[in-house]
């Protein structure tokens, strides 16, 4: 524990050194009195340093949000800064008490480095005036075109000159520092570009601009009644809302940024924002500036190997101490030094080559990234952030509709196969494959390779086969993923399946009743009924028994089995007749599966979908018996001849079920003439199919 604590304390220091010029910075930067940056930094340590969330990133005043400050305290004043970042962190807490926080980390990557870029770079024009003593111009447009004269300014001024080679030199100091020999490299560059300047600005001939610090109790602005009652005006709600967005947005993806630096306890993203959120709450409450979760910071307590959140507790404490036992060092800093600092993280903010990786990975991704950071400093951070998300959903909204439409061309016939998304981006692509075979007096449409097929696709399909059928057109073939079937299925057919559907159910209910000598329920397994709509084509369907296998009525509940009737088994040899019941003629001792003997006639049990049978021939040439539900067979004008029992042969064995407990649903029928026809309760329907020539 003591060792802990003893890296904890050193991490602590470093953090202090890298937080107070950035406090220091990030102040003048959005022209408010430095003190309010300092006073931030300090809610960010000891008030979110204690709460749950990430134990080891550090909060505080972000150079992300200066411009956006400055150009609200320059617009409505610094007394309105403590209502607007109250609320903002009112809305926070809300947003993690409401465990939105994890939907930061749905946003683009595009968007959120462009976001990034699109913050640095009206700093890097921001602080471009600082580093000469010269106020900016406002905003990132206007900041550009000035440049020219502020080039010509700065060339007759030598006063100017001097505080721009102190900030070229701080510049140049972050940028380097990093490839100095250690252990002088572990000192954070900031603080020597400042240290540096200071003794450097006391030289005779830099009479530079230095910072004003004044007393930082004095800086203190607390919220009053007044000030609130004007956040109803729709541009402070607006500041509100961007506030709220931008700094959680920084605040969660710096902590994505710092979990994968440590193999410490990961964020709770949640507890993070509601954290933020009550540190803004306060910073409000007292006219500080915003704060979040600084990358800068939290890299430097994580490199000086903290382990727990006592570091940003004690930063928080040194920076306090700093601030109100020795203010009188703060005026000595040359704002220029402040300037290069800053300009340095708006650099690394913007990270140009960032750009070139994202446009080499995906060239749709490297488009939202550049409309991003275009969009953000020709308007504003919010406008431009909706626009990169926006132009993100829009890139997501076109690969998610990637369809391939296949046609071909057979003589008289056309086929065209979808697959893929179809949405309605989609839309002028399939009309004009719908149209290239409209000519054509047969056509076949298969969609059931379609993965997603909204609406507008499945209309602009139906209406255009409902067009091709009142045109004339002599086959419409139609296969939605909905519907295995041709859409040209007349609806009566639907409706009589659903009417034998009914049926099938009432008949199971009276089945459920009949109950066997020993008093328990006769088990009926009944195959669930598939409707018209559902049906796949007969000729696509083959029977899997081979031949010689017993014929099989499904959906009827014919196949009985010894324990349902309690009948000893006996087939004779080479043919076996589940489901009917035969006058009596069997051998003593023995009895058909399924044949009811004298004064033992079957129950059909209840029909509840579509029968299959399995057709076999007798081999006295007698052919299969046709059942309908609800009825009793008993062998009328079935007669068979006696056949001698041979023991130890039970003939062909029933066929198996599949492991659902369901038989393929169609076989093909045969053509008419002797031994063909049609079995089962759909006789109506497949007579209709096939021609009543096959009847029986």
């Amino acid at each position: 524990m003591s060792a802990s604590f003893g890296t904890d304390f050193v991490a602590s220091i470093v953090v202090f050194l890298v937080a107070l010029p950035l406090c220091i910075g990030v102040a003048a930067a959005s022209g408010v009195p430095v003190a309010l940056g300092i006073i931030s930094g300090i809610i960010g340590g000891l008030v979110v340093g204690f709460l749950p969330g990430s134990s080891l990133q550090v909060s505080g005043p972000a150079a992300g949000l200066a411009v956006l400050v400055l150009e609200f305290v320059t617009e409505h004043g610094v007394g309105m800064l403590g209502p607007v970042v109250l609320v903002s962190g009112l809305l926070q807490m809300a947003l993690g008490a409401l465990r939105a926080g994890r939907f930061f980390q749905s946003i683009s990557l595009a968007v959120v480095q462009g976001m990034l870029a699109g913050i640095g770079v009206p700093l890097i024009l921001s602080q471009t005036y600082a580093m000469v003593d010269t106020k900016q111009l406002g905003t990132a447009l206007k900041n550009i075109g000035g440049l020219p004269d502020l080039a010509t300014t700065v060339a007759g001024d030598s006063t100017k000159l001097a505080a721009l080679s102190l900030g070229v030199m701080a510049l140049v100091l972050c940028f380097v520092w990093k490839k100095v020999p250690a252990p002088l490299s572990k000192v954070p560059a900031p603080l020597i570009a400042v240290v540096l300047g200071c003794l450097i600005g006391l030289l005779p001939g830099f009479d530079v601009k230095k910072v004003s610090f004044g007393n930082m109790l004095d800086a203190v602005n607390f919220v009053t009644p007044s000030s609130m009652s004007h956040l109803l005006d729709p541009a402070l709600l607006t500041m509100i809302v961007t506030f709220t967005v931008i700094a959680s947005a920084e605040s969660l993806f710096s902590a994505a940024a710092v979990d994968r630096m440590h193999t410490g306890p990961r964020t709770k993203y949640n507890a993070e924002l509601f954290s933020q959120g009550v540190g803004n709450t306060i910073a409000g409450l007292v006219g500080a500036l915003p704060l979040t979760a600084v990358i800068v910071r939290s890299a430097a307590n994580v490199q000086a190997g903290a382990k727990t959140k006592i570091s940003r507790i004690l930063h928080g404490v040194w920076l306090l101490g700093f601030g109100l036992l020795l203010p009188g060092l703060l005026g000595l800093i040359p704002v220029s030094v402040l300037a290069g600092v800053l300009l340095h993280a708006g650099w690394k903010l913007f990270n140009p080559p960032a750009f070139k990786a994202m446009w080499k990975t995906d060239r749709g991704e490297g488009t939202v990234m550049f409309i991003t950071t275009g969009a953000i400093v020709l308007a504003n951070l919010l406008e431009g952030v909706l626009a990169g998300l926006a132009v993100a959903i829009v890139l997501v909204a076109m690969r998610m509709s990637r369809i391939s439409i296949r046609t071909t061309t057979t003589g008289d016939t056309a086929r065209v196969e979808l697959k893929g998304n179809a949405t309605f981006l989609r839309l002028p692509k399939l009309i004009e494959a719908l149209e290239s075979i409209s000519d054509k007096p047969r056509v076949h449409v298969d969609a059931n390779g379609i993965s997603h097929l909204d609406l507008a696709c499945r209309s602009q399909i139906e209406e255009w086969a409902e067009q091709r059928r009142k045109a004339g057109a002599l086959h419409v073939d139609v296969r939605l993923p909905s519907s295995a079937e041709p859409a040209e299925d007349d609806l009566s057919a639907v409706e009589a399946e659903q009417e034998r559907v009914k049926q099938g159910r009432a008949e199971r209910e009276r089945a459920d009743s009949v109950r066997d000598p020993v008093g328990d329920t006769v088990e009926t397994e009944v195959v669930a009924t598939v409707v018209a709509a559902e049906r796949p084509p007969m000729e696509s369907v083959r029977p899997p028994y081979p031949a010689g296998a017993a014929s099989q009525s499904m959906g009827q509940g014919y196949g009985h089995t010894q324990s349902a009737h309690d009948h000893p088994t006996h087939s004779h040899p080479g043919h076996n007749h589940p489901g009917h019941s035969h006058p009596a003629h069997t051998h003593p001792g023995h009895a058909h599966p399924g044949h009811g003997q004298a004064g033992h006639p079957h129950t059909s049990h209840g029909y509840a979908g579509p029968s299959t049978s399995y057709p076999r021939q007798h081999p006295s040439g007698h052919p299969q018996h046709q059942t309908h539900p609800g009825q009793l067979h008993q062998g009328q004008g079935h007669q068979h001849p006696e056949q001698p029992h041979q023991p130890g042969h039970d003939g062909p064995p029933y066929p198996q079920q599949d492991p659902n407990g369901l038989y393929p649903r169609y076989v093909e029928y045969g053509q008419s003439g002797e031994g063909a026809g049609y079995w089962g309760p759909e006789d109506e329907w497949a007579a209709q199919q096939y021609g009543e020539g096959t009847r029986r």
